[in-house]
């Protein structure tokens, strides 16, 4: 008998959910984004395995998205309210296993805490569990810790059951990326490579003060233990908390002039806003996403001098970020991230600098 930590991830979760509520969709391209109209500006939310085969992927336009698309390709709009209903019953349906502890980390995953001599028996009976409960299917990933079991379901997509621990790590791992690790993207690959670390044994073998150096105490010392797996066993039940609140808009007119951005990102800003002190926190950073046309996406972040409560001080942050924007450009998205004040937290649970728990 051993703690084993599962990773439970839903296969094409959006896309099922609308072939479950339509039948007569499956086995057809399906892209969910906006409002489903690929003439409209907005992003690809997911797409079916049939719509990934042409290229369609999340983030993608929409009009991107359709000129890639057979004539067979359905569009749909995104529909929160299913997928939230969607989601309760997956979990549900998953805490009725005996002997498990389960972590919510999202709509469509979760990790799954159990003490056997046989994961994969929990695995398939997880898989059961919600099939049974709602007719979706999913993957999942048998680790030794979180990091290696949320790499180890992507070797089991789709429906598929996949064991990483410390013993297959690097004959599994070792040659493949950094890039497929979990928290390392585009940026920090190339930061890494920059350095002559392009492989996870790369990254395993390289030295700690070199990559201290490069991205700092805390995410130095996580990025090289990550080329080993090294990660947080516990699987923690509580609520998850979140960081922070946001709210962003993709204009079907791009915007420009000064007057039109200030005016969005104070509505914007507003709203973010009030997300954060319905939770009774206050807000300690404030961050704007910009999306110029035709299509190229800039964050910028401040932390304010104090923790506010204030509304005016949020949306001060926002307007006094904007003066880092290009005003020759034309925007077609903006977006304001609200950071807040993070509760007490039990010392004894296992945080990582990446996403404060995974």
């Amino acid at each position: 008998m051993a703690d084993w930590v599962l990773h439970v991830d839903m296969d094409q979760f959006i896309a099922a959910v609308e072939v479950l509520r339509r039948p007569e969709l499956a086995g057809l391209p399906l892209i969910v984004g906006g409002r489903g109209d690929p003439t409209e500006r907005a992003v690809v939310s997911t797409a079916s395995y049939e719509a990934r085969a042409f290229g369609i992927g999340s983030g993608m336009p929409l009009k991107i998205a359709a000129r890639k698309a057979p004539e067979d390709a359905v569009f749909l709009p995104v529909d929160h309210d299913a997928y939230e209903a969607a989601s309760v019953e997956v979990m549900s349906a998953l805490r009725t296993l005996p002997g498990v502890v389960l972590e919510v980390i999202g709509w469509d995953e979760c990790f799954l805490g159990v003490h056997t001599d046989d994961p994969e028996k929990t695995a398939r009976g997880a898989q059961a569990a919600v099939l049974d409960a709602t007719g979706l299917h999913c993957s999942v990933g048998i680790g030794d810790n979180r990091v290696r079991a949320k790499i180890a379901t992507e070797f089991g997509k789709p429906r598929g059951v996949f064991r990483l621990t410390g013993e297959n790590w690097f004959a599994v791992m070792g040659d493949r990326p950094t890039r497929d690790l979990w928290g390392v993207g585009p940026k920090v690959q190339k930061r890494l490579g920059a350095h002559g670390i392009k492989t996870v044994r790369e990254l395993a073998d390289a030295d700690e003060e070199l990559l201290v150096s490069e991205f700092g105490p805390r995410m130095g010392v996580w990025y090289h233990g990550l080329g080993s797996g090294l990660g947080p066993r516990v699987v923690d039940p509580t609520p998850w908390v979140a960081r922070s609140h946001s709210r962003e808009t993709t204009y079907q007119q791009n915007l420009t002039t000064s007057e039109q951005i200030r005016e969005a990102l104070t509505e914007l800003a507003g709203h973010a806003f009030d997300d954060c002190a319905a939770e009774g926190r206050p807000v300690v950073r404030v961050h704007i996403k910009v999306r110029y046309a035709p299509f190229e996406t800039r964050t910028f972040g401040h932390k304010l001098d104090a923790p506010t409560t204030r509304r005016d001080d949020v949306i001060a942050a926002a307007l006094a970020l904007a003066a880092t924007m290009d005003p020759q450009r034309e925007v077609r998205l903006l977006g304001v991230r609200a950071e807040m004040t993070m509760p007490e937290v039990d010392g004894a649970t296992e945080r990582t600098p990446v996403r404060g728990r995974i």
